[in-house]
């Protein structure tokens, strides 16, 4: 049921329950807005998710997938981020032991203050929504759907790790295993707790002690062309403050047109664990196509298209520069 629009019944339930310095822009738009923070670059975020691509998809216990988390890793560490690579082997809903790796990359590690950046890593064992049976069984390449956030992250951090004027800490989280959730060919049940399995596990033993966080925002598939982005229901119940944060931001910034001030669906994410379990107030940003035949996800959700010739530099851009737009405000 993963990114899935959550079933009414579990709504219900969650309801109640380089050493140079980066130049910074300061161009005034009107009397109250201003645009703040370096300049988000679309073609290193793109090459970023292309060299995560080249890998192969990146399913669980595969060497792409090992080969690909040391060079995730390796990248924020080149950037001058702290990094803690949290190894741990997971169940999924099949009883597969799989061997999983959390990628947490901080900066400013001194500070107290902090805001956590979080996006999955691995891709989709089975394209399972796509519309050829004869795939369902084949991996997902990812290039959205686990590529492109870690792409905008890996850009942020080469922006934020150039620049020691940002008094605020940051960590970056990458998470694993979280598409292994229950495939729609399965007649296993699914009642939500096979997805998001790293960020069910980082939640309950964050790579910091009493590990604690402003807020967070989590990139799922902000790469794809003919993205928007609308409010995500379970980042509105949990931190409606911080969607509103967001959003204005990229009103701000001129990309209204991507982030409308309309309703998506309910989603279940990564995200989820965050803000329950360690009361995190986390938003999700996750398209939302309402006339899409295919899935609210997209058309390349979960098929064997979801490759590099889908995805829109702009789209990766507008994500960035936005993410931007909100750290420097802060």
């Amino acid at each position: 049921m993963k990114k899935n629009l959550v079933l009414t019944l579990m709504a219900l339930l969650l309801l109640s329950c380089g050493n140079s310095k980066q130049t910074t822009l300061s161009k005034e738009t009107d009397a109250n807005n201003v645009v703040v923070g370096p300049e988000f670059s679309a073609d290193s975020a793109y090459a970023y998710c292309k060299a995560q691509c080249d890998f192969g998809p990146r399913t669980m216990n595969s060497e792409a997938h090992d080969k690909c988390g040391q060079w995730i890793a390796d990248k924020f560490r080149e950037f001058g981020l702290e990094v803690t690579e949290q190894k741990t082997t997971l169940k999924g809903y099949d009883g597969t032991p799989l061997r999983s790796t959390n990628i947490i990359a901080s900066h400013n590690t001194q500070a107290t203050d902090r805001i956590l950046l979080c996006a999955h890593w691995d891709t989709r064992p089975w394209a399972d929504n796509d519309a050829d049976s004869a795939n369902w069984r084949k991996p997902v390449m990812g290039a959205n759907d686990g590529a492109s956030g870690v792409a905008v992250m890996l850009e942020l951090a080469r922006l934020i790790g150039r620049d020691d004027s940002l008094a605020i800490g940051i960590d970056f989280v990458c998470f694993d295993a979280e598409d292994w959730g229950v495939p729609q060919w399965s007649d296993a049940a699914d009642d939500g707790n096979s997805w998001a399995l790293g960020a069910q596990y980082w939640a309950e033993n964050p790579h910091k002690k009493g590990y604690k966080a402003r807020f967070g925002i989590l990139l799922d598939m902000v790469g794809g062309a003919g993205a928007t982005f609308s409010h995500e229901g379970m980042s509105k119940h949990y931190a409606k403050d911080i969607v509103e944060k967001v959003w204005k931001a990229a009103h701000v910034i001129g990309h209204s047109s991507m982030f409308p001030n309309n309703d998506g669906g309910m989603i279940t994410d990564d995200h989820i664990p965050v803000n329950e379990k360690l009361k995190i107030p986390t938003i999700d940003i996750i398209p939302y196509f309402e006339s899409c035949p295919q899935s609210s996800f997209g058309p390349t959700w979960h098929t064997i298209n979801d490759t590099m010739e889908n995805i829109d530099a702009s789209t990766l851009k507008a994500v960035g520069q936005t993410v931007i737009q909100v750290i420097y405000s802060e």
